[in-house]
């Protein structure tokens, strides 16, 4: 079956959006405090979006929704969003930081095997291909100088990807509801833990970080977390991770453009392997991928009228 219109622009937004969300992250925290920059970031944009589906006339969750929501934010946001940024904070660039969550299709894929939906052969050895890649990054200068950044990213992408697979097996609103209480629960979340690690506003944030915080909500959480959420509800885990190996093209790219990062030799030869691996996971999903169409799917479509 070939994928909907409103598939494919879910899948560029991911792609394109979220690709340029790291550098924008690397910039806000130059003078925010990570986690606090986070959780500002996803409960504004969670606030934001959910008042405007109430006021389009979506109905109020249901105490299991507000609870299976607050799981799976905590998972995608704290674990996955918020580790990033400590990875960042402790002097990973924004391209090595989206190389290395790369690895999140192969942990889906495992996380997907718990509830009994199993990788094809052709996904195992594009995973095996694209994760060839990501080892060849621990070589590099940037990763083994610091191996604790290098494990606070493994690390999100265990918990993005387990919140990813775990929540299609959870009780959570219809639509883009879903997006609003996982922003608005997660980024609270987020708020939480940085006020327990004592991060706080010592001095009037600088106005590209600011530009990139508003950026970051309307852009990137806004749009880019709901295509996601989209996605999860739409395609096989397979096809809906596989932001993670188009991202680093996108993030290696401005990092190097706007941010002045840079890119040696055996970095490129692994984003050329990463790419390989998409050719063989991500491609021949077009062709053959079954798209299971959820209820809900009225309900997204009406309120994009």
């Amino acid at each position: 079956m070939k994928l909907r219109p409103a598939v494919i622009l879910a899948l560029l937004g991911v792609y394109l959006i979220w690709g340029s969300t790291y550098l924008a992250m690397r910039f806000a925290i130059e003078s925010m405090p990570p986690l606090l920059m986070a959780g500002i970031r996803y409960v504004l944009a969670g606030f934001f979006l959910f008042a405007f589906l109430k006021l389009r006339g979506h109905v109020w969750p249901t105490a299991r929704q507000w609870r299976d929501s607050l799981i799976v934010g905590a998972l995608l946001l704290l674990g996955g969003n918020g580790m990033v940024g400590l990875a960042m904070e402790r002097g990973v660039s924004s391209g090595m930081s989206a190389l290395v969550v790369g690895v999140t299709p192969l942990f889906a894929l495992v996380f997907a095997g718990f509830w009994g939906q199993h990788a094809s052969r052709r996904e195992w050895l594009g995973i095996a291909v694209g994760l060839v890649g990501l080892i060849m990054l621990n070589f590099g200068r940037e990763l083994s100088a610091s191996p604790i950044a290098a494990g606070l990213l493994v690390l999100a992408a265990l918990s993005w990807s387990f919140g990813s697979i775990w929540g299609k097996h959870l009780q959570l609103p219809s639509g883009f509801m879903a997006s609003a209480l996982q922003m608005l629960l997660g980024g609270a979340v987020l708020l939480a833990v940085a006020l327990l690690r004592g991060e706080s506003m010592t001095a009037m944030p600088t106005e590209k970080a600011l530009w990139s915080l508003a950026y970051l909500i309307f852009i990137g959480a806004i749009l880019g977390f709901s295509a996601y959420v989209y996605l999860l509800e739409t395609v096989r885990p397979a096809l809906a991770t596989s932001y993670a190996y188009v991202n680093p093209l996108v993030a290696v790219a401005l990092g190097v453009w706007l941010g002045g990062e840079k890119v040696d030799a055996l970095e490129l030869l692994a984003m050329g392997i990463i790419l390989g691996g998409v050719v063989m996971v991500y491609l021949p999903s077009f062709s053959k991928q079954k798209v299971a169409v959820p209820v809900q799917d009225e309900a997204v479509e009406h309120e994009h009228r």
